[in-house]
Parts: structure tokens; sequence; C-alpha cells
């Protein structure tokens, strides 16, 4: 009798002791999924925009944190990916243009990759492999050449990845058919096509349908899966029943005026193209609706992608990104496309959604930079951060998303010889031209959010320009020299 009780008691306690090892079992690491649009500003309906629509883009952003001031730190697409991905700033990639476009690396001119100047550097994605992670890209996150490399690897950092795919859909197919105003490449001018066919045979759509089939294969496991789509970059290229969204008749054109580039600096408006000289205001509208029909296209996408981790139970421990690589003007200062320092250029939508967070369902309106993704992620999931690291961790703000906060947020170009410089705070923007040798620009956005009145040159915002411009210099040191190659 009294062996039976002993081995009973024995028995519970190895059950309590099995009970309390579960437990105490730490839970699963969160997976991260990244979702990157090409050439996307903030024409969404999260954003309030009233004419786009974005739903699941919109619902995303009802349970995340979107950030109301976030902002790219160059806006071209090679530069912002490399900075992006790496966490370090263009000055220290030393990617300051776009490579002319090709298949392989040695197609392309210039500055073609980081890795030849910081070999080192670990990625983002680089980072969780490193760290027993499953790591995987499905589209354009490095940089490709559009249309031109769709279906190719691009520019890609094959270090980076576990797995990588390369949709390639009728768009490329139907390019014959593109509508394009002026000479050149369909991915350097406006143009665009209301398309025959289905959303699945479009490379976002095989994008989607390739995301969904790494989820299913992955839920059991730890993972990293960033998905790049390709619109709404340059072709704007969508099924008809997304143009069809978007009336002419019903999309009202910026406020331009009759001479916008008389006000200076000329390196402010160094990006206008003389096909932009061939556009009416017809040209414009359907130019604008190809536009928008290609965000609700990716925005369908996106709602897939989104639908199928919430079917496989993976929401509730997946960190959920959305962003764009720079932002884009659409007539706006007489501008087109990107590679501007204003505001339209410069800024992007960042929407964070993190399992748990209390600020989820909020905005911030704090000024942060793509830089600080890297940082973020890498705090949300545990693991050590490089020290080399550009930006700081968004965590404080996704916890309380008005959290004191007085960073500001560091935006440049290079035209020539020379750069621009431009400096965001939650109320101003600062920029200067070879460092104020061909001119600088000061906006209140408190009064002119969209940047009509450049106020540098009046006396009486004299202290703001003295402080705004320690702090660019304070960003770029004197002679602009990047650093050492290896961090």
């Amino acid at each position: 009798m009294n062996a039976t009780r002993l081995l009973i008691a024995a028995s519970l306690a190895l059950l309590g002791a099995t009970i309390h090892v579960a437990l105490a079992a730490p839970a699963a690491k969160p997976n991260v999924l990244l979702l990157m649009a090409d050439d996307l500003n903030n024409r969404l309906g999260c954003y309030g925009d009233a004419l786009v629509k974005s739903p699941h883009i919109d619902r995303l952003s009802s349970r995340s944190v979107r950030f109301d001031r976030a902002y790219c730190q160059f806006p071209l697409c090679s530069p912002s990916r490399s900075s992006m991905l790496t966490g370090r700033r263009p000055d220290a990639t030393r990617i300051l243009t776009n490579p002319r476009a090709g298949t392989k690396p040695s197609d392309y001119t210039g500055t073609p990759h980081f890795r030849e100047h910081i070999p080192d550097t670990v990625t983002l994605p680089q980072l969780f492999r490193q760290h027993g992670y499953f790591v995987a890209r499905v589209g354009k996150l490095f940089h490709y050449g559009v249309p031109g490399q769709i279906g190719t690897d691009g520019l890609d950092d094959p270090k980076s990845w576990d797995k990588a795919l390369n949709p390639r859909g009728r768009d490329k197919d139907d390019e014959s058919k593109i509508f394009a105003v002026g000479r050149g490449g369909l991915g350097g001018t406006l143009s665009w096509l209301a398309a025959a066919g289905r959303d699945d045979e479009q490379t976002d759509g095989i994008g989607a349908t390739e995301a969904i089939k790494l989820l299913e294969a992955s839920k059991d496991k730890s993972f990293f899966l960033a998905v790049g789509f390709y619109r709404p970059h340059t072709p704007y290229v969508a099924p008809k029943a997304y143009f069809d969204l978007y009336p002419t008749n019903k999309i009202p054109l910026p406020a331009v005026p009759a001479n916008p580039f008389a006000r200076g600096p000329a390196p402010a408006f160094a990006s206008h193209k003389k096909e932009h000289e061939n556009l009416d205001d017809r040209l414009r509208r359907e130019a604008i609706q190809g536009y928008l029909a290609s965000i609700s296209l990716m925005d369908a996408q996106v709602g897939r992608v989104l639908g199928a981790l919430a079917r496989l139970n993976l929401d509730k421990n997946t960190i959920v990104i959305f962003t764009s690589d720079h932002g884009y003007l659409l007539g706006e200062h007489g501008l087109w496309q990107k590679q501007s320092l204003f505001e339209e250029s410069a800024r992007v939508p960042l929407i964070i959604h993190a399992p748990g967070a209390a600020g989820n369902g909020q905005a911030s309106p704090r000024t942060v930079e793509l830089v600080d993704l890297y940082p973020t992620l890498a705090a949300l999931c545990s693991l050590p951060a490089p020290a080399y690291l550009g930006g700081v961790s968004l965590r404080p703000l996704l916890e309380n998303p008005q959290a004191p906060w007085s960073r500001p947020a560091f935006t440049q170009v290079q035209r020539g010889a020379f750069p621009g410089h431009s400096v965001r705070t939650q109320r101003w923007r600062y920029t200067q031209w070879d460092r104020g040798e061909k001119g600088a620009e000061l906006y209140d956005h408190d009064a002119d959010p969209h940047e009509r009145k450049n106020l540098a040159a009046d006396p009486r915002h004299a202290d703001i320009v003295a402080q705004l411009r320690g702090l660019l210099q304070g960003n770029w040191p004197e002679g602009n020299a990047a650093p050492a190659s290896k961090p």
C-alpha cells in the first residue's frame, strides 16, 4: 500500500513537473511578414484619401500603428531599398543612383551593389537567417528595373534569402499594348494600360499566390517572408475593372502655378522630364487614373496574403509591416514620379502591426525613417542588432504612438556632382542644395502642408533655419564623406 502511494505521489510529481515545464516554455518566436509596394505615395484611404479604394491596407491600418510622418532616405528605388534593407544611410551604402537596366550585376554601370562598398554588412533578412528563421522573398525587395527585369533576380542579394521567387505575369507579355507619354523605356516614362484578364494573371497576382504557398508551407516554423509588389510603379498596368473605379471626370488635378519652377531653387525641380511638357489635363487625369488603379490592384493582392495569414491562424504571432520604397509625385509642383525632396516624394506609408502592442489601432504623428525598420524588427524579435545601424527602434511608439520623440527624418538626392539634403521635423522641412551654395528651402507644414511658400530667406525664420541647418550638418558632416567600407 505504501509502495502504491509512493508510486502515485511520484507520478503526480512528475506530471506536475511536466506541466510546469510546459507552462514555462518560451513562446514561439514571432514571425515577420514584410509587404512592400513600389513607388507608392500616401494616397490610401487610411491616410485620408477619400478617392482611393484600398480596403485591405485600410483594414490592416485599423489594427496597427499607422505612422503619419514616415520618410525614405533617398527617393529612388536602389538607394532607398539598399538603405532600408541594410539599415544604413545612403552615404554608408554609397548607392546614390539606380544602375542601368540589365539582367545580371555585370550588366550594371555606376555603383551597382552595396556589397562592393560594405561587403560585411548583415542585411535585415540575413540577420533573421542567422538566427534560425526561414527567410524568403517574393518579387521586388532589392532593386529591379521595372518592367524590364520582372521575372529575373534583378540586383538581388543572395546572402539575404533561403528562397527567392521572381513572378512574371501577362503584364510583361502585354507591353506592346501599353500607352506611353514620350519616348524611352516604359519604367522611366509615364505609361499605362487598362488590361484584359484576371488579377491572378498579373505579376502581382502571381506574387500573392506564391506568397500564400510559402505561408502554407512555413506555418509550422519561424519565418521572415518579404513580399515585394511591383505596382503602382509605372507602367500602371491593372485589369480594366480597377480603372473603372476611377472615372477621369472625378479625378481632381493638383493646383500648380502657371510657372511652377520660377520660385526656385533650380535643383529642387531638376527631376522634371521633357515628357511632362507633353501632358495636357486629359493625359494628366488618365495617368493619375492608371496610378490609382494600380494601387487598388496591389491592395487586392495584399488582401489575399493577409487573408491567408488569418486562415492559417498565423496572424496572432506575426509582425506585419506595410510600406513603400519612397513617395511619388502626380503633378504636384509641376513634377511627376520621384527624385525630388518635396514631401510627396520623400514621405512613405508605414503601417506596423505587432501582435499585442498597446498602440495598435492608433496613428503616430512622430517623424520616423525607413532605416528604423531594421532595429525595430530586431527588437521585437529579440535579435541582436548591429551597432552600425542608422536608425532606432520604433518599439516605444508601437506601445504609445504619442510618446515623446525628438528624432527628425533625413532624406537626400544627388544632382550630378552635388547633393541635396533635407531634414523633416514634426512641423518643418528644410532643404539645402550643395550645402546651401545652390539654394535652400524652408516650409512650415502647420501653415503650408503642400510646400508652396519657401521661407528660407525670410529673416523672421532665421533662428529656425539655423537650428535645422545644424541638424543637417550633424547628419552629414562637412565634406559629405562616406564612412569606411566595413561596419
